[in-house]
């Protein structure tokens, strides 16, 4: 039976993931913060018994190393054939103002948690030749006006992703970049009450300066929380990724993410100034 580890899975592409894999039969090892959640995602699974919720924050060594005794107590010397690094927040605010406290926050989450799980889950995936899933976004493509901490992020990531490819290759442990575009997920609904928490950090004329751009983006996570394509679009992606016979490096999902590949294309700035019609 494969076993896959999922981080962030209270909400969004990591429940959609979990109740994907679940249904196709496999061990999943969901991460969550809260045993509440853990315990109302164990109770939409199909197959009960193959999903198991496991206490995990990204930023927290001893839930990591406490999460990793879980599962090798579990799965032993069969090994983790997945893991999904999909657990992710979403800081927006203008470079210029932004607190470095927060920049520092979004990288905590978005990069280093997500290799520090990755090293503490590699002896595991080793023993099974397992793959590692990274979940970045179209703003790891094309960064955009006040997205830069999260599009920072997700670059950096994108760029581990390739490494961790390379470095891992001899042991077959293959590494893939799952790009989505245009999601409704809660991670835009969680942005938009942490671009007010900022908000409120930011000097008086920030708001004179920037304010016409912050109302627009404001919109646009707004739109992308109702109108984007549903998780479990993301969820298909990653159970192909996971279980193809010859899986691609990179999984683009939804036309945003395929037109952000076409808009790389372009010279800087052009790509610059079309992105900047937008927001006029």
């Amino acid at each position: 039976m494969p076993t896959v580890l999922i981080t962030g899975c209270s909400t969004g592409i990591g429940e959609a993931c979990a109740l994907r894999l679940n249904s196709r039969g496999w061990h999943v090892f969901a991460g969550v913060r809260r045993g509440e959640d853990g315990a109302a995602l164990r109770a939409k699974a199909r197959n009960k018994s193959l999903l198991t919720p496991v206490l995990l924050d990204v930023t927290d060594a001893a839930s990591i190393y406490s999460a990793i005794q879980v599962l090798d107590s579990m799965i032993g010397r069969g090994g983790l054939h997945g893991l999904v690094n999909n657990a992710g927040i979403a800081i927006a605010a203008p470079l210029e103002f932004l607190p470095i406290e927060e920049l520092r926050k979004q990288f905590e989450v978005n990069v280093i948690g997500q290799i520090a799980v990755t090293q503490a889950a590699i002896p595991l995936l080793r023993k099974a030749r397992g793959r590692i899933i990274n979940i970045g976004s179209v703003s790891g493509r094309i960064s955009t006006p006040l997205l830069g901490p999260y599009s920072a992020s997700k670059f950096a990531l994108d760029a581990l992703s390739d490494t961790l490819r390379m470095e891992l290759h001899r042991w077959r442990i293959h590494v893939a970049y799952v790009q989505p575009g245009g999601i409704a997920t809660p991670i835009w609904t969680k942005a938009l009450a942490d671009a007010e928490r900022v908000g409120q950090q930011l000097p008086e004329g920030a708001q004179s300066l920037y304010g016409p751009i912050i109302a627009h983006m404001l919109t646009v996570a707004a739109q992308a929380d109702r109108n984007g394509l549903p998780a479990s679009a993301v969820g298909k992606v990653v159970a192909r990724a996971l279980t193809a016979p010859k899986p691609k490096t990179r999984y683009p999902v939804g036309t945003i993410a395929f037109a952000a590949e076409l808009l790389r294309i372009l010279p800087d700035r052009w790509r610059n100034r079309l992105i900047m019609s937008q927001f006029k």
